[in-house]
């Protein structure tokens, strides 16, 4: 059974940087896509990269080049650097997974998500 546990947010100030990490509790890791979404106030969820099993990985457009997804399958745990952080990258982000090696962009997708974790930047 996988569970998903989110930390590392905060309230940064814009150009800061923040990890976030996520945590598979129940260590059925390998053989998933893990993915990170983020959610701000009033909007919906949207796609912010996934990783496959083999390491293989991909990002939205709006997050490429400031923000890298990586993973240790090892500790069950998959990770968002996020730098240069800006005011419109606060949200909440959450941590998906679903079994497999196919990705998708869409949240439906996906059939394990963790509680989130807030992340708040300040201009």
């Amino acid at each position: 059974q996988v569970q998903l546990v989110e930390s590392g947010g905060g309230v940064v100030q814009a150009g800061d940087s923040l990890r976030l990490s996520c945590a598979d509790s129940g260590r059925v890791f390998s053989g998933y896509i893990m993915a990170w979404f983020r959610q701000a106030p009033g909007k919906e969820r949207e796609f912010v990269a996934f990783s496959r099993s083999d390491g293989n990985t991909y990002y939205a457009d709006s997050v490429k080049g400031r923000f890298t997804i990586s993973r240790d399958n090892a500790k069950t745990t998959v990770y968002l650097q996020i730098n240069s952080l800006k005011p419109e990258d606060t949200a909440v982000y959450y941590c998906a997974a679903r079994r497999g090696n196919t990705g998708s962009r869409t949240a439906n997708y996906y059939n394990y998500w963790g509680q989130g974790t807030q992340v708040t930047v300040s201009s």
